[in-house]
């Protein structure tokens, strides 16, 4: 199989949690937004909205796809990116 053949491998997605208090998140895309009480991440495994107080991203690498963050997280919520469905005849056809 040569290379142009190989399917795309995503980046690995983790999240390291300590007390609460400090999220290292691994194979983030884009930070989308941002304020003390919500983070906005695009990751390899679909939108990641952080909440909490206090919230200040210390670190972000979109090279390497590493952020790291600080505050009191009250919220780890994923949400799956909307895909677009084929429209209107895609659906009749169904």
């Amino acid at each position: 199989m040569s290379n142009d053949e190989r399917p795309a491998v995503g980046k690995k997605h983790n999240l390291i949690m300590e007390d609460r208090n400090v999220l290292n998140v691994t194979g983030v895309i884009d930070v989308s937004g941002f304020d003390d009480e919500k983070i906005l991440l695009i990751t390899e495994k679909g939108e990641l909205t952080v909440g909490g107080y206090s919230l200040h991203i210390n670190k972000f690498s979109q090279e390497s796809g590493e952020l790291n963050l600080d505050g009191e997280i009250c919220s780890l919520v994923y949400s799956e990116t909307k895909q677009n469905d084929g429209g209107f005849f895609s659906k009749l056809f169904r």
